[in-house]
């Protein structure tokens, strides 16, 4: 045994509380699912039946929940899929800045300046119409492994 400290510098993160493990027959529309490393949200589920030799295999047809991109995948029924932990939370918007980042108020009066307006045109233009006539915003932000953006909006009001 040295006396020579060891110091292990960690620079990948392992994910695994990103998603957890779910059996492939228990899924259902509108469930949440891994597939090619995207969180997406289940569209369509069809489930076959077993071959001579073979498993029941589950057929998924799913959306990713950040680009809505369509993405298919078949699994076996009793073999188990990754789910994301998604999460949505709602913040009050009080800036759009020029480089198309905005700024909201967190419940604990902090902001937080790292989320890019969303793609969505018209989601969009209802965020920049709004914030020019002076509403009082609440956008939603759905975040599922360590991916978040800007999903719904809210009118709570003039301010």
């Amino acid at each position: 045994m040295s006396d020579e400290e060891h110091h292990f510098e960690s620079k990948a993160d392992a994910g695994a509380s990103k998603t957890f493990p779910q059996q492939a027959g228990t899924i259902r529309k509108n469930g949440y699912l891994v597939i090619k490393g995207r969180p997406c949200k289940v569209v369509e589920v069809s489930t076959s039946k077993t071959g001579k030799h073979g498993h029941a295999k589950c057929h998924f047809v799913a959306i990713d929940i950040f680009n809505g991109k369509k993405l298919e995948d078949i699994v076996p029924s009793s073999h188990n899929c990754d789910v994301p932990h998604v999460n949505r939370t709602d913040y009050q918007l009080i800036d759009i800045s020029e480089d198309g980042f905005v700024s909201l108020l967190t419940d604990n009066g902090n902001t937080k300046d790292d989320l890019r307006l969303p793609t969505d045109e018209s989601l969009l233009t209802q965020i920049k119409d709004g914030f020019a006539d002076g509403k009082d915003l609440v956008v939603s932000v759905m975040s599922a492994m360590g991916e978040e953006q800007i999903c719904a909006l809210k009118d709570i009001g003039p301010k």
